[in-house]
């Protein structure tokens, strides 16, 4: 499922121009963002029908669920597949974040200077945490509520078609 670029309209898998405002289309469809809500490219009966599997995308590993439960759902494969971002990306960061931790605690054992230069880069990576249960908070309202509105930054990648 792609959408316009440019209005947000739905593009038949294939076409390089839109139907309704006719801009052209980008070939590379990992990579697309609008940022608009694109809940109108719905059925309103798909939304209401698929509102928990869509929320499901939003819990870790639970974005399993929706993948293989609601495949046919275009509103419930729209937020497993940034579900799936986001929990591809927390990974991520879990990787880096430990291993980050395991330097410095090895740095740790050299004094006190070392012990307070890794509690604080400790300190701002759990922040910089924050930001992804922000964006599931974000992710978890917009599918409760019935909106398709891409995830900031995230929203722009596509895994699921």
């Amino acid at each position: 499922m792609a959408f316009c670029t440019k209005c947000g309209k739905q593009i038949p898998d294939g076409n390089t121009l839109c139907d309704e405002c006719a801009a052209k289309q980008s070939s590379n469809s990992f990579f697309k963002w609008n940022g608009k809500d694109e809940s109108s490219s719905f059925d309103p009966t798909d939304i209401q029908n698929n509102k928990v599997m869509a929320v499901l995308s939003y819990i870790g590993i639970f974005v399993l669920i929706p993948i293989f439960a609601a495949k046919n759902s275009p509103y419930a494969r729209y937020h497993a597949n940034q579900g799936l971002v986001l929990f591809i990306v927390e990974v991520i960061w879990g990787i880096f974040c430990s291993i980050l931790n395991l330097c410095l605690g090895l740095l740790r054992i050299f004094g006190l200077l070392f012990w307070i230069v890794s509690t604080v880069v400790n300190a701002i990576l759990g922040i910089l945490s924050l930001v992804f249960l922000a964006l599931v908070i974000y992710g978890i309202v917009n599918a409760a509520t019935g909106k398709a509105k891409p995830l900031p930054v995230l929203g722009r990648f596509t895994l699921l078609h």
